[in-house]
């Protein structure tokens, strides 16, 4: 099992910029695929970005391409989300997870088996 602690959020313009991070502890960190997903109220969980193993495989949502970047660091065991041209629409709680796989995972939240407790990100206009 893994634990998973995220950290970053914040209020920013419109335009600006957030590095979200995730550590991990627990269980070998590159022997999970590792994601971020946002929720806003009233609404499912949806992936935004996802990341294999080691890094050499990345996956966006389109509402996010071109401006998000996942990346991560096996030897720190932290995966990072780089939010930049931040939106309004991007205002949510950012969650990441991971699923017990090493190749990317690209689907809904319940392929992923453990969570981050969420970073609020707010943009104002």
């Amino acid at each position: 099992q893994v634990q998973l602690v995220d950290s970053g959020g914040g209020l920013v313009q419109a335009g600006g910029s957030l590095r979200l991070s995730c550590a991990a502890s627990g269980r070998t960190f590159s022997n999970y695929a590792m994601a971020w997903f946002r929720q806003t109220p009233g609404k499912d969980r949806s992936i935004v970005a996802a990341i294999n193993w080691s890094g050499s495989s990345t996956y966006y949502a389109d509402s996010v391409k071109g401006r998000f970047t996942i990346s991560r660091d096996n030897a720190k065991n932290t995966v990072y989300l780089q939010m930049n041209s931040l939106k309004p629409e991007d205002t949510a709680v950012y969650y990441c997870a991971a699923a017990n796989a090493r190749t990317m995972v690209v689907g809904p939240r319940t392929l992923y088996a453990y969570w981050g407790q969420g970073t609020q990100v707010t943009v104002s206009s």
